[in-house]
Protein backbone atom coordinates (compact mmCIF):
# COMPACT_ATOMS: atom_id res chain seq x y z
CA UNK A 1 0.00 0.00 0.00
CA UNK A 2 1.31 3.45 -0.94
CA UNK A 3 0.99 5.36 1.98
CA UNK A 4 1.37 8.87 0.62
CA UNK A 5 -0.91 8.34 -2.03
CA UNK A 6 -3.48 7.32 0.12
CA UNK A 7 -2.89 10.57 2.52
CA UNK A 8 -2.73 12.72 -0.46
CA UNK A 9 -6.03 11.80 -1.31
CA UNK A 10 -7.51 12.34 2.01
CA UNK A 11 -5.62 15.83 1.93
CA UNK A 12 -7.04 16.47 -1.11
CA UNK A 13 -10.81 15.83 -0.21
CA UNK A 14 -10.36 17.57 3.08
CA UNK A 15 -9.09 20.77 1.79
CA UNK A 16 -12.19 20.77 -1.08
CA UNK A 17 -14.24 20.45 2.07
CA UNK A 18 -12.93 22.60 4.52
CA UNK A 19 -13.84 25.95 3.74
CA UNK A 20 -17.56 25.46 2.86
CA UNK A 21 -17.90 23.68 6.51
CA UNK A 22 -16.25 26.70 8.07
CA UNK A 23 -18.53 28.90 6.11
CA UNK A 24 -21.49 26.66 7.30
CA UNK A 25 -20.66 26.31 11.40
CA UNK A 26 -20.52 30.57 11.25
CA UNK A 27 -24.29 30.15 9.43
CA UNK A 28 -25.22 27.48 12.17
CA UNK A 29 -23.89 29.63 15.26
CA UNK A 30 -25.85 32.52 14.02
CA UNK A 31 -29.35 30.07 13.38
CA UNK A 32 -28.25 28.87 17.61
CA UNK A 33 -29.14 32.30 19.16
CA UNK A 34 -32.10 32.82 16.58
CA UNK A 35 -33.72 29.06 17.32
CA UNK A 36 -34.31 28.77 20.57
CA UNK A 37 -36.23 25.28 21.92
CA UNK A 38 -38.79 27.06 23.56
CA UNK A 39 -39.50 29.49 19.91
CA UNK A 40 -39.62 25.80 18.23
CA UNK A 41 -41.78 24.40 20.79
CA UNK A 42 -44.07 27.63 21.08
CA UNK A 43 -44.92 26.47 16.98
CA UNK A 44 -45.67 23.27 17.40
CA UNK A 45 -48.19 21.99 19.73
CA UNK A 46 -51.51 20.88 17.92
CA UNK A 47 -52.42 17.85 16.53
CA UNK A 48 -52.46 19.37 12.55
CA UNK A 49 -50.69 19.79 9.48
CA UNK A 50 -50.04 22.97 10.28
CA UNK A 51 -47.79 21.84 13.28
CA UNK A 52 -46.16 18.92 10.84
CA UNK A 53 -44.96 21.51 8.30
CA UNK A 54 -43.96 24.50 10.87
CA UNK A 55 -41.65 21.42 12.25
CA UNK A 56 -40.20 20.40 8.79
CA UNK A 57 -39.75 23.85 7.75
CA UNK A 58 -37.84 25.23 11.06
CA UNK A 59 -35.57 21.03 10.89
CA UNK A 60 -34.32 21.64 8.05
CA UNK A 61 -32.03 24.75 8.66
CA UNK A 62 -30.92 23.49 11.85
CA UNK A 63 -27.72 21.93 12.01
CA UNK A 64 -28.67 18.98 14.58
CA UNK A 65 -27.14 15.22 14.19
CA UNK A 66 -29.49 12.05 14.40
CA UNK A 67 -28.26 11.71 18.04
CA UNK A 68 -28.37 15.43 18.83
CA UNK A 69 -31.64 16.11 17.48
CA UNK A 70 -33.32 13.34 20.40
CA UNK A 71 -33.08 15.30 23.00
CA UNK A 72 -34.76 18.56 21.38
CA UNK A 73 -37.55 16.06 20.00
CA UNK A 74 -38.11 14.88 22.98
CA UNK A 75 -38.34 18.37 24.83
CA UNK A 76 -40.93 19.20 21.97
CA UNK A 77 -42.92 16.01 22.77
CA UNK A 78 -42.68 17.08 26.52
CA UNK A 79 -44.04 20.67 25.49
CA UNK A 80 -46.80 18.71 24.01
CA UNK A 81 -46.15 19.05 20.00
CA UNK A 82 -48.23 16.59 18.67
CA UNK A 83 -46.89 12.93 17.22
CA UNK A 84 -46.78 14.54 13.85
CA UNK A 85 -44.61 17.14 14.65
CA UNK A 86 -42.50 15.61 16.57
CA UNK A 87 -41.56 13.11 14.08
CA UNK A 88 -41.71 15.39 11.25
CA UNK A 89 -38.86 17.47 13.26
CA UNK A 90 -36.80 13.98 13.58
CA UNK A 91 -37.01 12.96 10.20
CA UNK A 92 -36.15 16.33 8.38
CA UNK A 93 -33.83 17.90 10.81
CA UNK A 94 -30.83 15.85 10.86
CA UNK A 95 -30.54 15.13 7.09
CA UNK A 96 -29.60 18.74 6.69
CA UNK A 97 -28.49 21.80 7.97
CA UNK A 98 -27.05 25.24 7.38
CA UNK A 99 -23.45 24.00 7.45
CA UNK A 100 -24.33 20.53 5.12
CA UNK A 101 -26.13 22.54 3.07
CA UNK A 102 -23.44 24.94 1.95
CA UNK A 103 -21.02 22.08 2.07
CA UNK A 104 -23.17 19.80 -0.43
CA UNK A 105 -23.24 23.01 -2.61
CA UNK A 106 -19.55 23.23 -2.87
CA UNK A 107 -18.67 19.55 -3.46
CA UNK A 108 -22.00 18.32 -5.25
CA UNK A 109 -23.04 21.05 -7.14
CA UNK A 110 -26.36 23.55 -6.85
CA UNK A 111 -28.40 20.63 -7.96
CA UNK A 112 -27.94 18.15 -5.22
CA UNK A 113 -27.14 21.15 -2.74
CA UNK A 114 -31.02 22.46 -3.20
CA UNK A 115 -32.66 18.64 -3.60
CA UNK A 116 -31.18 17.38 -0.08
CA UNK A 117 -33.42 19.87 1.96
CA UNK A 118 -36.64 19.87 -0.02
CA UNK A 119 -36.45 15.80 0.10
CA UNK A 120 -35.54 16.41 3.36
CA UNK A 121 -38.30 18.59 3.94
CA UNK A 122 -40.90 17.05 2.00
CA UNK A 123 -40.07 13.29 4.02
CA UNK A 124 -40.41 15.25 7.29
CA UNK A 125 -44.09 16.22 6.33
CA UNK A 126 -44.92 12.65 5.09
CA UNK A 127 -43.84 11.49 8.13
CA UNK A 128 -45.61 13.80 10.48
CA UNK A 129 -48.85 13.58 8.19
CA UNK A 130 -48.70 9.57 8.37
CA UNK A 131 -47.88 9.56 12.37
CA UNK A 132 -50.95 12.02 12.90
CA UNK A 133 -53.20 9.77 11.02
CA UNK A 134 -51.72 6.18 12.63
CA UNK A 135 -51.33 6.99 16.00
CA UNK A 136 -53.85 8.68 18.24
CA UNK A 137 -52.16 10.83 20.51
CA UNK A 138 -52.69 9.80 24.87
CA UNK A 139 -53.39 12.50 27.21
CA UNK A 140 -52.19 10.47 30.03
CA UNK A 141 -49.02 10.37 28.99
CA UNK A 142 -48.70 14.32 28.10
CA UNK A 143 -45.94 15.89 30.77
CA UNK A 144 -46.13 19.64 31.88
CA UNK A 145 -43.46 21.86 31.01
CA UNK A 146 -40.42 22.24 33.36
CA UNK A 147 -41.40 25.50 35.17
CA UNK A 148 -36.87 26.05 34.02
CA UNK A 149 -37.61 26.68 30.81
CA UNK A 150 -40.43 29.68 30.61
CA UNK A 151 -40.22 31.19 27.35
CA UNK A 152 -41.19 34.38 29.22
CA UNK A 153 -37.60 34.14 31.07
CA UNK A 154 -35.09 33.24 28.10
CA UNK A 155 -36.83 36.69 26.58
CA UNK A 156 -35.65 38.15 29.65
CA UNK A 157 -31.81 37.00 29.89
CA UNK A 158 -31.86 37.19 26.10
CA UNK A 159 -32.62 40.87 25.63
CA UNK A 160 -29.79 41.67 28.43
CA UNK A 161 -27.03 40.21 26.32
CA UNK A 162 -24.70 42.63 24.39
CA UNK A 163 -23.45 42.00 20.91
CA UNK A 164 -19.83 41.08 22.14
CA UNK A 165 -21.49 38.52 23.81
CA UNK A 166 -23.96 37.00 21.42
CA UNK A 167 -21.01 36.81 19.00
CA UNK A 168 -19.24 35.29 21.45
CA UNK A 169 -21.74 32.62 21.61
CA UNK A 170 -22.26 32.69 18.02
CA UNK A 171 -18.58 31.57 17.46
CA UNK A 172 -18.68 28.95 20.52
CA UNK A 173 -21.23 27.48 19.36
CA UNK A 174 -20.01 26.67 16.00
CA UNK A 175 -16.18 26.25 16.81
CA UNK A 176 -17.03 24.41 20.31
CA UNK A 177 -20.11 23.04 21.34
CA UNK A 178 -21.42 21.92 17.65
CA UNK A 179 -17.83 21.29 16.20
CA UNK A 180 -17.00 19.30 19.17
CA UNK A 181 -20.14 16.67 17.88
CA UNK A 182 -19.18 16.29 14.80
CA UNK A 183 -15.52 16.35 14.67
CA UNK A 184 -15.11 12.20 15.01
CA UNK A 185 -17.36 11.74 12.96
CA UNK A 186 -16.66 14.53 10.12
CA UNK A 187 -12.86 13.16 10.30
CA UNK A 188 -13.91 9.81 10.44
CA UNK A 189 -15.86 10.16 6.89
CA UNK A 190 -13.21 12.22 5.31
CA UNK A 191 -10.75 9.21 5.67
CA UNK A 192 -13.48 6.86 4.59
CA UNK A 193 -13.98 9.08 1.56
CA UNK A 194 -9.67 8.95 1.35
CA UNK A 195 -9.93 5.28 1.43
CA UNK A 196 -12.62 4.77 -0.84
CA UNK A 197 -10.90 6.77 -3.32
CA UNK A 198 -7.57 4.92 -3.17
CA UNK A 199 -8.82 1.55 -2.88
CA UNK A 200 -11.76 1.11 -4.86
CA UNK A 201 -11.40 1.22 -8.56
CA UNK A 202 -12.68 3.23 -10.97
CA UNK A 203 -16.33 2.63 -12.04
CA UNK A 204 -16.00 -0.48 -9.67
CA UNK A 205 -20.00 -0.05 -8.73
CA UNK A 206 -21.02 -0.21 -12.34
CA UNK A 207 -20.06 -3.77 -12.45
CA UNK A 208 -21.83 -4.67 -9.29
CA UNK A 209 -25.42 -2.83 -9.84
CA UNK A 210 -23.70 0.08 -8.33
CA UNK A 211 -26.04 2.42 -10.40
CA UNK A 212 -29.64 1.09 -9.74
CA UNK A 213 -31.88 0.00 -7.25
CA UNK A 214 -29.51 -2.50 -5.99
CA UNK A 215 -27.22 0.21 -4.71
CA UNK A 216 -30.06 2.16 -3.31
CA UNK A 217 -31.21 -0.68 -1.03
CA UNK A 218 -27.31 -1.50 -0.59
CA UNK A 219 -26.86 2.09 0.70
CA UNK A 220 -30.06 1.98 3.01
CA UNK A 221 -29.14 -1.30 4.84
CA UNK A 222 -25.57 0.75 5.41
CA UNK A 223 -27.10 3.81 6.02
CA UNK A 224 -29.66 2.71 8.65
CA UNK A 225 -27.30 1.67 11.67
CA UNK A 226 -24.37 3.93 10.81
CA UNK A 227 -23.66 6.72 12.96
CA UNK A 228 -22.83 9.55 10.39
CA UNK A 229 -23.93 13.34 10.23
CA UNK A 230 -25.47 15.04 7.73
CA UNK A 231 -21.95 16.88 6.75
CA UNK A 232 -19.43 13.99 7.42
CA UNK A 233 -21.74 12.12 5.01
CA UNK A 234 -20.74 14.28 1.97
CA UNK A 235 -17.11 12.92 1.04
CA UNK A 236 -17.93 9.62 1.22
CA UNK A 237 -21.21 10.08 -1.36
CA UNK A 238 -18.44 12.05 -3.37
CA UNK A 239 -15.93 9.39 -3.49
CA UNK A 240 -18.60 6.93 -4.10
CA UNK A 241 -20.14 8.83 -6.89
CA UNK A 242 -16.66 9.12 -8.44
CA UNK A 243 -16.47 5.27 -7.96
CA UNK A 244 -19.87 4.44 -10.41
CA UNK A 245 -22.53 4.98 -7.61
CA UNK A 246 -25.11 6.56 -9.14
CA UNK A 247 -26.40 10.25 -7.95
CA UNK A 248 -29.40 8.34 -6.84
CA UNK A 249 -27.75 5.53 -4.43
CA UNK A 250 -25.74 8.53 -3.14
CA UNK A 251 -28.68 10.06 -2.48
CA UNK A 252 -30.00 7.06 -0.50
CA UNK A 253 -27.18 7.35 1.86
CA UNK A 254 -27.52 10.91 2.26
CA UNK A 255 -30.62 10.40 3.74
CA UNK A 256 -30.44 6.99 5.31
CA UNK A 257 -27.08 7.86 6.91
CA UNK A 258 -27.94 10.97 8.84
CA UNK A 259 -31.45 10.72 9.03
CA UNK A 260 -31.18 7.49 11.24
CA UNK A 261 -28.81 5.36 13.52
CA UNK A 262 -28.92 2.29 16.23
CA UNK A 263 -28.64 4.71 19.12
CA UNK A 264 -31.52 7.08 17.48
CA UNK A 265 -33.37 3.61 16.98
CA UNK A 266 -33.61 2.59 20.36
CA UNK A 267 -34.20 6.17 22.13
CA UNK A 268 -37.27 7.04 19.81
CA UNK A 269 -38.75 3.21 20.30
CA UNK A 270 -38.37 3.68 24.34
CA UNK A 271 -39.57 7.10 24.58
CA UNK A 272 -42.26 6.86 21.99
CA UNK A 273 -42.77 3.53 20.78
CA UNK A 274 -42.14 0.69 18.50
CA UNK A 275 -44.74 2.12 16.10
CA UNK A 276 -43.09 5.28 15.87
CA UNK A 277 -40.32 3.96 15.20
CA UNK A 278 -41.90 1.72 11.98
CA UNK A 279 -43.24 5.25 10.42
CA UNK A 280 -39.76 6.70 11.00
CA UNK A 281 -37.94 3.84 8.93
CA UNK A 282 -40.33 3.28 6.65
CA UNK A 283 -40.83 6.48 5.62
CA UNK A 284 -37.22 7.19 5.73
CA UNK A 285 -36.75 4.38 3.63
CA UNK A 286 -39.06 4.65 0.68
CA UNK A 287 -38.20 8.34 0.23
CA UNK A 288 -35.00 7.41 -0.06
CA UNK A 289 -35.34 5.03 -3.00
CA UNK A 290 -37.87 8.01 -4.87
CA UNK A 291 -35.76 10.71 -4.64
CA UNK A 292 -32.79 8.48 -5.53
CA UNK A 293 -34.91 7.35 -8.02
CA UNK A 294 -35.87 10.71 -8.90
CA UNK A 295 -32.00 12.17 -9.31
CA UNK A 296 -31.32 9.24 -11.41
CA UNK A 297 -33.96 10.23 -13.92
CA UNK A 298 -33.15 14.40 -13.75
CA UNK A 299 -29.57 12.60 -14.85
CA UNK A 300 -27.11 15.04 -13.68
CA UNK A 301 -23.15 15.11 -14.97
CA UNK A 302 -21.01 14.78 -11.89
CA UNK A 303 -17.69 15.01 -13.74
CA UNK A 304 -17.07 18.05 -11.38
CA UNK A 305 -17.05 16.12 -8.36
CA UNK A 306 -13.46 14.19 -9.19
CA UNK A 307 -11.28 16.54 -6.77
CA UNK A 308 -9.14 18.96 -8.87
CA UNK A 309 -4.87 18.05 -7.99
CA UNK A 310 -3.62 21.00 -9.43
CA UNK A 311 -5.70 23.45 -8.59
CA UNK A 312 -4.52 26.75 -7.10
CA UNK A 313 -6.04 27.65 -3.76
CA UNK A 314 -5.85 31.69 -2.63
CA UNK A 315 -4.70 33.34 -0.20
CA UNK A 316 -8.36 33.40 1.65
CA UNK A 317 -9.30 30.04 1.33
CA UNK A 318 -5.95 28.77 2.46
CA UNK A 319 -6.09 31.22 5.29
CA UNK A 320 -9.84 29.84 6.27
CA UNK A 321 -8.48 26.58 5.74
CA UNK A 322 -5.66 26.87 8.65
CA UNK A 323 -8.49 28.68 10.94
CA UNK A 324 -10.82 25.42 10.55
CA UNK A 325 -7.70 23.00 10.75
CA UNK A 326 -7.03 24.97 14.34
CA UNK A 327 -10.37 24.47 15.36
CA UNK A 328 -10.72 20.91 14.19
CA UNK A 329 -7.41 19.93 16.18
CA UNK A 330 -8.64 21.72 19.15
CA UNK A 331 -11.91 19.64 19.05
CA UNK A 332 -10.27 16.24 18.36
CA UNK A 333 -8.24 17.08 21.46
CA UNK A 334 -10.88 17.99 23.93
CA UNK A 335 -13.01 15.11 22.69
CA UNK A 336 -9.72 12.77 23.02
CA UNK A 337 -8.61 14.49 26.28
CA UNK A 338 -12.40 13.59 27.75
CA UNK A 339 -12.21 10.02 26.84
CA UNK A 340 -8.88 9.23 28.44
CA UNK A 341 -8.03 11.40 30.77
CA UNK A 342 -11.75 10.79 32.78
CA UNK A 343 -11.16 6.61 32.16
CA UNK A 344 -8.18 7.39 33.85
CA UNK A 345 -9.39 9.61 36.62
CA UNK A 346 -12.59 7.31 37.22
CA UNK A 347 -12.25 6.94 40.70
CA UNK A 348 -11.49 10.00 41.64
CA UNK A 349 -14.29 11.14 40.14
CA UNK A 350 -16.42 9.65 42.15
CA UNK A 351 -15.26 11.01 45.10
CA UNK A 352 -17.17 14.46 45.83
CA UNK A 353 -18.49 16.33 48.60
CA UNK A 354 -21.38 16.07 51.29
CA UNK A 355 -23.46 18.53 49.75
CA UNK A 356 -22.59 17.07 45.83
CA UNK A 357 -24.47 14.25 44.10
CA UNK A 358 -23.37 12.11 41.28
CA UNK A 359 -26.23 10.94 38.84
CA UNK A 360 -25.53 8.94 36.14
CA UNK A 361 -27.65 9.32 33.13
CA UNK A 362 -28.39 7.15 30.05
CA UNK A 363 -28.94 8.83 27.05
CA UNK A 364 -26.88 11.96 26.74
CA UNK A 365 -25.32 11.58 23.88
CA UNK A 366 -23.59 15.32 22.31
CA UNK A 367 -23.24 18.72 23.54
CA UNK A 368 -26.61 19.37 22.78
CA UNK A 369 -27.95 16.91 25.32
CA UNK A 370 -25.28 18.03 27.73
CA UNK A 371 -26.91 21.63 27.66
CA UNK A 372 -30.98 20.52 27.68
CA UNK A 373 -29.38 18.28 31.22
CA UNK A 374 -27.73 21.24 32.47
CA UNK A 375 -30.90 23.31 31.83
CA UNK A 376 -33.27 21.18 33.51
CA UNK A 377 -31.42 20.57 36.45
CA UNK A 378 -30.12 24.37 37.42
CA UNK A 379 -34.25 24.83 37.34
CA UNK A 380 -34.68 22.36 40.32
CA UNK A 381 -34.82 24.52 43.86
CA UNK A 382 -31.98 23.99 45.99
CA UNK A 383 -29.67 23.15 43.26
CA UNK A 384 -26.39 25.43 43.24
CA UNK A 385 -23.81 24.23 40.74
CA UNK A 386 -23.84 21.29 37.89
CA UNK A 387 -20.94 20.28 35.96
CA UNK A 388 -21.89 17.56 33.14
CA UNK A 389 -19.56 14.42 31.82
CA UNK A 390 -20.53 13.44 28.93
CA UNK A 391 -18.19 11.10 28.56
CA UNK A 392 -18.51 9.41 32.18
CA UNK A 393 -22.09 10.21 31.03
CA UNK A 394 -23.02 11.99 34.30
CA UNK A 395 -23.69 15.07 36.72
CA UNK A 396 -22.32 16.69 39.58
CA UNK A 397 -25.14 18.24 41.24
CA UNK A 398 -24.65 20.47 44.33
CA UNK A 399 -27.01 22.24 46.62
CA UNK A 400 -29.77 21.69 48.83
CA UNK A 401 -32.10 20.20 46.93
CA UNK A 402 -34.92 16.77 46.53
CA UNK A 403 -33.17 14.32 44.99
CA UNK A 404 -36.16 12.94 43.69
CA UNK A 405 -37.17 16.04 42.65
CA UNK A 406 -33.75 15.80 40.23
CA UNK A 407 -34.57 12.48 38.52
CA UNK A 408 -38.10 12.95 37.79
CA UNK A 409 -36.78 16.44 36.35
CA UNK A 410 -34.13 14.81 34.03
CA UNK A 411 -36.50 11.80 33.14
CA UNK A 412 -39.08 13.99 32.20
CA UNK A 413 -36.77 15.23 29.41
CA UNK A 414 -36.15 12.23 28.01
CA UNK A 415 -33.21 10.83 29.68
CA UNK A 416 -32.63 8.03 31.83
CA UNK A 417 -31.29 7.83 35.73
CA UNK A 418 -29.38 4.48 36.02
Amino acid sequence: MDFKELLINIAETYYEFAPYLFIGLLFAGVLSIIFKRDFIAKHLGKNDIFSVLKAAILGVPLPLCSCGVIPTALYLRNQKASKGATLSFLISTPQTGVDSIIATYGMMGPVFAIFRPIAAFITGIVGGITANFLLKEDETSEQNVNKSCSVNSEKDSESKISLITRIKNVLKYAFVDFLDDISIKLTIGIIIAGLISYIIPDNFFLKYGGDGLPGMFIMIMVGIPLYVCATGSIPIAVSLIAKGISPGAAFAFLVAGPATNAATITLIGNAMGKKMVAIYLSVIAIFSILGGLLLNFIGIDYKFVEMSHNKELSVFTILIIIIFSIALFFSLFRKTKNQFFYKKTNNKEKIIADDEKLINIVGMTCNNCVSRVHEIIKGIDGVEKVVINLSEKNAKVKGEFKLKDVHLAIEKGGYKIV
